[in-house]
């Protein structure tokens, strides 16, 4: 039996077609996919993603356990509501999962993590805990519930609302959160547009939703978040990055902070083993669809497409591939398509942001 968010019946009763994803009943569009992407990128969208996990961890010395937990540096966090993008690896230097966490206070942080990993993501965490910080509790927060809101009036639409939210929220930077009333408000989002994810109590869940689109923000399915996600140049879990996947040959090394000498999980193993790929996004010069796992032929060695899909704002087929450290940008390749080879464009993700094109051809 699928899992369901607070939100299935009113997913069904606005048009969603669902589908099974990692285990969950979620929408994959509720019409044209790729107007529900243009609705994102100018105007506001909402995302159910209440199939991710809240995870909060409580005690004293949490920051210290986080230096050892995370590739990316906790001590990056100084202000209350900053917000941090990080890795959590296993000793091997694999991706366990990619994370947000928030700093709240010096005893309380709130990670969010993947719905496909979090039962894995807490057992680990449970473990590392036990082992260098009995002290602390690491709690999942299966009574909250989130949707996130993007685009260049998504701000606006929230505050609509949620009556009072303005005040709050208005002077948060990208990557803080603040709460307000029964509400966590972040400054985060997959789409590369700006607007909010907001935790709330999972029984106020359908509410918020109902009066977001009653304010005008457009349900927007899985179909759309993946393309506005790649266009971003954000990675999905499973697909760009995973357990058997260097980090640094996934393009997440701003993510991983070797600099500091802290030690974390997974640093030696990352020291001992450099770099011999790295991944770039292409851009598709020949008529056809780029796709995960199709092969990419250079001068330099084969790569490999991770994730790849039609650009619905570059009105082109774009990508991010694993290549040869000595594939640069600017480069031509070629793509294997039904037995025949593309030429494709290399460039530097991302591809799109608010609401503009970043790539030139």
């Amino acid at each position: 039996m699928l899992k369901q968010t607070p939100l299935n019946s009113l997913h069904r009763a606005m048009g969603a077609r669902m589908v099974d994803f990692g285990g969950w009943d979620m929408p994959v569009n509720y019409g044209s996919q790729i107007e529900e992407h243009h609705q994102v990128r100018r105007d506001a969208g909402m995302f159910d993603v209440c199939h991710m996990l809240v995870v909060d961890v409580t005690g004293t010395g949490i920051r210290e356990f986080l230096r050892y937990l995370l590739a990316n540096n906790a001590d990056k966090l100084k202000e209350p509501g900053k917000a941090l993008y990080s890795c959590m690896l296993n000793p091997t230097g694999g991706v366990i999962d990619d994370l947000i966490v928030y700093f709240m206070r010096e005893d309380w942080f709130r990670i969010v993590v993947n719905a496909g990993t979090a039962e894995k993501d807490v057992a680990w965490m449970e473990q590392q805990r036990a082992a260098h910080a009995p002290q602390l509790t690491i709690k999942p927060r299966r009574d909250l519930a989130m949707i996130a809101v993007q685009g260049p009036n998504a701000r606006e639409k929230t505050w609509q609302a949620i009556a009072g939210s303005r005040a709050a929220t208005e002077s948060l930077k990208p990557f803080q959160a603040a709460e307000f009333a029964q509400y966590f408000i972040g400054r985060t989002g997959y789409t590369g547009e700006d607007g909010f994810e907001i935790m709330l109590p999972v029984a106020e869940a359908g509410s918020l939703w109902q009066t977001l689109h009653d304010c005008g923000v457009g349900p927007i399915g899985l179909g759309a978040r993946d393309t506005l996600r790649l266009e971003a140049g954000m990675n999905l879990y499973g697909q760009d990055m995973g357990e058997d996947v260097n980090p640094l040959e996934a393009g997440l090394a701003w993510t991983i902070d070797l600099v500091s000498p802290r030690d974390f999980i997974g640093k030696q193993a990352l020291l001992a083993k450099p770099p011999t790929m790295h991944m770039l996004g292409l851009v598709l010069l020949d008529k056809g669809v780029l796709r995960g796992h199709q092969k990419v032929i250079t001068p330099l060695g084969e790569g490999e497409i991770t994730s790849g899909s039609f650009s619905p704002t570059l009105n082109l087929s774009i990508a991010f591939a694993r290549m040869p450290l000595a594939v640069a940008v600017g480069d031509t390749v070629q793509v294997e398509i039904r037995d025949k080879r593309l030429n494709a464009k290399v460039v530097k993700p991302p591809f799109a942001r608010n609401g503009k094109s970043l790539i030139t051809i």
